[in-house]
């Protein structure tokens, strides 16, 4: 499946309410690495629109507000193979799958038919699709793992992204606050 979208919008989690994230700078700075990562591609562009609704940051709020907000709109909603295997836990992933089209690339660990078996009893599995593409296994965990480690980060991520991460020590592993992370 090849997407032909004239606008990605990156959204980042205002109140992540999954999983905890260990040395999370917290939702303005994560906010503010993707503006520096989006900013080079005028198709691309940094919302607020989790980290300014009050409470969990659930997928399928953002996805109605989104769809109430540009109505003529077709929603689509980009996923990594293990993000879209871990959908039936979500909240109210019914509706995730009701209000978009969710796309997922795949990982090495998560396939299409290891995605299928976890996600098939769910209402509306049968409309995810995937994307062609080449497997690509750079992952955001990896890359605080690497930055913890003291390796490079250098085409895992956006140049400007990885100089702000080293200037403001972000993921080393000290004085970073605690928050939880996910969809």
């Amino acid at each position: 499946m090849k997407l032909e979208l004239e606008r990605v919008l990156f959204v980042p989690a205002g109140v992540p309410p999954h999983r905890e994230l260990e040395y999370d700078p917290g939702a303005e700075v994560r906010f503010e690495m993707v503006e520096l990562a989006v900013a080079d591609d005028e198709r691309f562009e940094a919302s607020r629109i989790e980290l300014e609704r009050e409470g969990p940051s659930y997928t399928s709020d953002t996805l109605e507000q989104l769809a109430s907000e540009s109505p003529k709109d077709e929603l689509f909603l980009i996923l990594g193979g293990d993000q879209a295997a871990s959908l039936p836990t979500w909240h109210e992933p019914e509706k995730v799958l009701e209000r978009a089209t969710v796309a997922v690339f795949e990982r090495v660990s998560w396939g299409r038919n290891a995605i299928q078996i976890k996600i098939g009893r769910t209402p509306g599995a049968e409309r995810v699709r995937y994307l062609d593409m080449p497997l690509i296994q750079v992952s955001s965990s990896a890359v605080r793992r690497r930055v913890r480690e003291g390796l490079p980060i250098r085409y895992l991520v956006p140049d400007k992204v990885a100089s702000y991460i080293e200037t403001n020590g972000l993921y080393a592993g000290q004085g970073s606050a605690k928050e939880p992370v996910a969809t």
